[in-house]
């Protein structure tokens, strides 16, 4: 069984009674020919308490939640007992009103026990009922995996099962949890490539170097498009770790490579030649591999120490055929091609969401070929929320604020991803 309580002080109601008339004493007005009597004083009333939903309930929307209210006195206890996910709850200042923080679960038995106390007397009163079946769920996956590192440019990515049409529900439903405090937004990609619709939430700038991060979404009991609902809970933890930050030029034929907040190397290189030109934009790392079976119009190779960060197949490798030609022009496919030993040396440091930045080409880059959440400047990606606000998280959980309440950020390039324009939307 699992329970909560929430507790708040007792408070104690008192009538003010007045004095019989007496020598010295203060007198009530009389009657003429009739003699002084006292002021009848005022029966205090009886304290109540109301539970929501009520005692008996079945097909209880879950969404609803469970509040419990007094009446002529304050609540001192509220316990909830049920099988499923324990219940939380926060009290308004007055003690008289609680009300669970998130949805309850579908298909779950509940009861709930109160106490107030008021006029010197406690109160208590009892309510068991059942939440619904609904007859389709969905389900939602995360991208990270539990324990694992990752860049500091990497959203948190979930995948829904079905299209979800009340986003602003399911958003709400959504907590994260950062041991070093950052400021994010949520990002609904409706359609998105591997699921119906994804959601994904990236701080404003960077995350911090080396920040624990743990997610939460109670989404059991949330109603994401009508009749569907969620029916899980889904929590996982990971870890963000050193900062590596590429910037590549494709017009000065080098890159420059950041570690934690330091230019670490300054590597010649050679991208996409006319035709195949890697495209602009700022990408995170996805997968790795050493080598990659690599195929094309006239090759098929397998290359040393790749990193991918598209979709469609651009990479930084290891290229020791074109070690002539890097630092001086582009020879290309569309990768971005390294000396051996630099290929190694970043492929041995690089986790998945390290960002890389392409910058000097004649080809846009495309939202959607690859992590690109880093293509869209901080105000636009705001207004990719449902709820039109950001989110404030910290190690006690989020919150939900304004916009506007947000200050701007203060990190500069290459250390928060720069807001390139030349960029297409899929």
């Amino acid at each position: 069984m699992a329970a909560a309580a929430i507790c708040g002080a007792l408070g104690l109601v008192t009538a003010a009674c007045s004095g019989g008339g007496g020598n010295g004493g203060s007198s009530s007005s009389s009657a003429p020919g009739g003699g002084g009597h006292q002021a009848a004083s005022p029966t205090p009333a009886s304290t109540q308490l109301s539970i929501t939903p009520a005692n008996g309930s079945t097909n209880v929307q879950p969404g609803q939640g469970i509040t419990v209210t007094a009446a002529h006195g304050k609540l001192s206890n509220v316990a909830v007992s049920t099988a499923g996910e324990p219940v939380s709850g926060t009290m308004n200042a007055a003690g008289t009103v609680w009300h669970s923080t998130w949805a309850l679960d579908v298909s779950q038995r509940y009861t709930v026990t109160a106490k107030a106390t008021g006029s010197g007397k406690t109160v208590t009163q009892t309510s068991t009922f059942r939440t619904l079946t609904p007859s389709q769920t969905f389900t939602t996956q995360i991208y990270e995996g539990s324990g694992q590192t990752y860049g500091v440019g990497m959203p948190i990515i979930l995948y829904f099962s079905q299209q979800i049409t009340n986003k602003a529900a399911v958003e709400r439903a959504l907590e994260v949890k950062s041991s070093k405090p950052v400021v994010g937004s949520w990002y609904w990609d409706d359609p998105c490539n591997m699921a119906p619709v994804c959601a994904y939430f990236r701080p404003q700038s960077y995350w911090p170097a080396n920040t624990q991060v743990s997610f939460t979404g109670h989404l059991d009991g949330v109603e994401g498009a009508p009749g569907v609902y969620g029916a899980h809970t889904l929590t996982q933890s990971f870890t963000i770790g050193d900062s590596l930050i590429v910037t590549a030029s494709t017009a000065s034929h080098f890159m420059n490579v950041y570690r934690n907040g330091k230019l670490f190397a300054h590597w010649p290189i050679s991208t996409g030649r006319p035709g195949d030109n890697t495209p602009n934009g700022t990408y995170l790392t996805i997968e790795k591999g050493n080598p990659v079976d690599m195929k094309g119009p006239g090759y098929n190779i397998e290359v040393p120490w790749s990193v991918r960060f598209t979709w469609s197949g651009d990479y930084l490798h290891d290229a020791f055929w074109s070690v002539g030609e890097q630092g001086f022009t582009n020879v290309s496919h569309g990768c971005v091609n390294m000396p051996p030993a630099d290929a190694q040396a970043y492929y041995n440091m690089e986790v998945p969401g390290d960002p890389v930045t392409i910058t000097g080409s004649p080809k846009a880059g495309t939202f959607d070929n690859g992590w690109t959440m880093w293509f869209l400047p901080w105000a636009h990606y705001l207004k990719g929320s449902a709820t039109g606000e950001a989110v404030q998280a910290g190690p006690s959980g989020s919150t939900f604020v304004s916009p506007s309440a947000v200050p701007a950020s203060t990190a500069a390039s290459p250390l928060l991803a720069p807001d390139p324009h030349n960029w297409e939307a899929s």
